[in-house]
């Protein structure tokens, strides 16, 4: 066997590793098998994957065979290994949603966006951790436990794509799939030093992945370059009739490919609003760390030549804190996932409540369930839908009064919390500081990409977020800011403890 250089591999450099016939897809997946097993099931024990693909060699073989036959890669992501959440359903391995309950749950069929990487060449080589039903910032699961952030195994690596944050960074796989409701993509992304993408809800189908909030879901990227992300959409996007809301594919409007969009460039010239508000508190020591590094990361785009304006969007916390729908409208839309699935054996989310079957730090399942089950109970509900247009309408507004590229800010106010930190309540899921959720109740497509590492070398993400529909643009602005400041490095795994 050749055994490739799996640290920081892209899928260009795969692809050219196969070409050139350095190794073969088949020695790539051996490769991250051994890894697998070398630091996630043992030594650190990240604890990030939940189950690997018994035919993840076969399939790795059928591609080499068709590529010794052929000449040519079989699609835009041949012999990619793939990690994927487990939120979304693969008809080869149970899908759990992060749930002790359905620990066993072996899906019909796969997710479309399984479906679509499977057709374009990916080897899905495993699924990996995430909490009950994808219902927190933290790691917490009745299924799997907590997974550790390979940057500080103290740390938890944010959630709720825990498994496909902690994998990818720490090169367990080539890129991974995560899911976004309110940041569940960028909030783990940013604490574990990798380019997370939220796209419009609607441009990737979620037929086949649990709910959490319909209008806002969405699968996407989590990648260690912008090029990556950008190659992922590529397959990703598209009309599902299984969804109807990707009928949003027709606003999209095609044009350049996203990998296109997404060439090294400069910032220079770009217009990009600092959104302040959302910064973190310099008085609190982790908050004094975490907005170190971003003021760094913000001089050296200034220096490159962006242009920085400083802008305020009108009571955006109170906008934020209404707009939210999750205890108005999940349990409608998650008792719907699993209501039409007879064989899961999850009847509602207030079954597993009162059954005690979900992890115990999961503070916003309960509130959940403690809420409508109609969400036109709630009196508020209709005035929460006005109010998030009328908050787009806002942001759009400066974005246009400034003549602005994109919005910045950090994915959340401070670094990854400890372990011990969620366990001893210092946060919940519902009290945590994070900004994801502006671009999520929003409806606007957001990136984000390592900005630097505090004095104790915990990651920390600059999130970009623009209009509907801008993901091509957006692209390029983050393959901007990427190449710019230049922060992503991979955990050192070999020098922490457990």
């Amino acid at each position: 066997m050749s055994v490739p250089q799996i640290e920081e591999l892209t899928i260009a450099a795969a692809h050219e590793g196969f070409r050139s016939g350095a190794f073969t897809a088949r020695d790539l997946v051996d490769a991250y098998l051994d890894r697998i097993a070398a630091v996630d099931a043992a030594g650190p024990a990240l604890n990030s994957i939940i189950t690997i693909a018994s035919d993840a060699r076969d399939q790795a073989d059928r591609l080499d065979a068709e590529f010794a036959r052929t000449g040519d890669l079989t699609g835009p992501l041949h012999g990619v290994p793939v990690v994927v959440k487990d939120q979304i359903e693969t008809a080869d391995m149970p899908t759990s949603f992060g749930n002790v309950a359905a620990a066993e749950y072996l899906p019909a069929q796969d997710a479309t966006a399984i479906a679509k990487l499977r057709d374009a060449g990916a080897i899905i080589l495993g699924k990996t951790t995430l909490p009950d039903f994808a219902t927190s910032w933290f790691s917490t699961s009745s299924r799997s436990g907590v997974t550790k952030n390979p940057y500080d195994l103290a740390r938890d690596p944010g959630g709720s794509s825990s498994g496909s944050a902690t994998a990818v960074a720490a090169n367990l796989a080539l890129v991974g799939i995560g899911e976004d409701t309110g940041g569940s993509i960028r909030l783990p992304a940013s604490f574990c030093g990798l380019v997370g993408v939220r796209v419009t809800p609607g441009l990737i189908s979620r037929a086949g992945m649990s709910s959490l909030v319909v209008p806002q879901d969405t699968a996407g990227p989590m990648t260690r370059t912008v090029e990556d992300a950008a190659r992922l959409l590529d397959v990703l996007v598209g009309y599902d009739a299984r969804d109807e809301f990707t009928g949003a594919v027709v606003v999209d409007g095609g044009g350049a490919t996203y990998a296109e969009s997404a060439a090294p460039r400069s910032v220079e010239g770009l217009r990009l609003g600092v959104l302040r508000q959302a910064f973190p508190d310099e008085t609190d020591p982790d908050g004094a760390q975490a907005a170190s590094v971003l003021e760094t990361a913000l001089a050296t785009l200034a220096d490159a030549g962006a242009d920085l304006v400083e802008i305020e969007i009108d009571r955006l916390d109170e906008q934020v804190g209404f707009t939210s729908l999750y205890t108005t409208r999940s349990q409608q839309d998650m008792d719907a996932f699993v209501g039409a699935r007879p064989d899961l054996p999850v009847q509602s989310m207030r079954a597993i409540v009162e059954a005690g079957e979900y992890h115990e730090k999961l503070d916003l399942l309960e509130a959940i369930v403690a809420g409508p089950l109609d969400p036109t109970d709630d009196p508020a509900y209709l005035e929460r839908v006005l109010a998030q247009t009328a908050f787009q309408r806002q942001v759009l507004g400066i974005m246009a009064a400034h003549d602005l590229d994109a919005i910045v800010f950090p994915d959340s106010k401070l670094p990854a919390p400890t372990h011990a930190d969620i366990f001893a309540d210092r946060w919940t899921c519902l009290t945590y500081p994070t900004n994801t959720v502006i671009a999520s109740q929003l409806l606007f497509p957001a990136i984000t990409v390592p900005a630097g590492f505090t004095a104790h070398g915990l990651p920390v993400g600059l999130e970009m977020m623009s209009a509907p529909y801008s993901e091509r643009a957006l692209l390029g602005v983050a393959a901007a800011i990427e190449g710019a400041i230049g922060a992503r490095r991979a955990p050192r795994l070999d020098t922490v403890e457990a």
